[in-house]
């Protein structure tokens, strides 16, 4: 092989490569979650596969490497910072996504629901092939397993199973943005994921404020968003059938954003906004009927 294809081979733009460290990556995960789900592990341990995962992927070219902003010029970000970045947002995703796996068919929904949004983003943006491939593939299999999955569920995704989807939409959706990197385009996944996302970073600020150690984010705990729903009173399936409307709500404004601008976005969210206020009005009303 020639020095020229050689370089050609392993360019950022070469998805063969890319491929086989996703999926060397994922045997990297699936190995510490497995024997996770099968004997128990300490989280840092677990932590420490999801960075190796991480890496493997970051360094067969998958990245979040530059920015396009409006009216400057593109922002090409440090190696080092970009593998950090890039990490961060594999090793963050992965662990939002096994976080909120706490009821029947929430992950797998929330899943559903998250591919769906970045499918239609990846059309519009003109993302390439194949990450629309992936998206869709992603999709398709978790449609065929949430009835399995669905309150009463039974089959179980296990720690295995929510990693791996938090993982695969983490990566799946850097490659979505590959060709662009436009500010609204990269703020769009955020937005997508904003409901995991927020329950992780409130777990986080909330383990640590509680235990008061750095060491108190790996205790879990029962006061995610899901629990907090429960404890009102709601069953399990309505509890999850709220959080997909919030995720879908979520993935909507994403999208409204991208097409039509930040003030379409911002009248759709106050039109959510006042129908849950207007819904959770006329439910507490219901329940003071009841109890009188």
């Amino acid at each position: 092989m020639s020095i020229e294809n050689s370089i050609n081979l392993f360019s950022a733009d070469n998805y063969y490569i890319k491929l086989i460290g996703f999926f060397i990556g994922l045997i990297i995960l699936s190995i510490f979650c497995f024997i996770d789900d099968w004997k128990g592990i300490p989280p840092y341990v677990k932590l420490l596969g999801q960075v190796l995962a991480a890496l493997v992927v970051t360094f067969s070219g998958i990245r979040i490497d530059r920015i396009n902003v409006p009216g400057l010029e593109t922002l090409i970000t440090h190696d080092l910072f970009s593998i950090i970045i890039t990490i961060i947002w594999i090793v963050g995703i992965t662990n939002a996504i096994n976080l909120i796996d706490g009821l029947d068919g929430l992950s797998s929904g929330i899943s559903i629901i998250s591919c769906v949004s970045l499918l239609i983003i990846f059309t519009l943006n003109d993302s390439p092939l194949i990450s629309i491939i992936l998206i869709t593939a992603l999709a398709g299999s978790l449609v065929g397993f949430l009835p399995f999955n669905f309150n009463p569920a039974r089959t179980f995704i296990g720690d295995t199973g929510s990693n791996f989807l938090g993982y695969a939409l983490s990566i799946i959706s850097i490659l979505g943005v590959a060709k662009t990197y436009t500010a609204i385009v990269l703020i769009a996944p955020l937005i997508i994921f904003a409901f995991p996302l927020f329950d992780t970073i409130s777990a986080i600020f909330r383990r640590i404020i509680k235990t008061k150690s750095i060491s108190g984010v790996f205790k879990a705990d029962k006061e995610h968003l899901h629990h907090k729903i429960m404890k009102k009173g709601y069953t399990q399936k309505q509890a999850v059938f709220m959080l997909y409307g919030l995720s879908a709500s979520c993935g909507m404004f994403a999208i409204i954003l991208l097409e039509s601008g930040i003030w379409k976005a911002i009248s759709f969210a106050l039109m959510v906004t006042a129908i849950i206020a207007i819904g959770y009005k006329d439910i507490l009303r219901t329940r003071e009927n009841e109890n009188k």
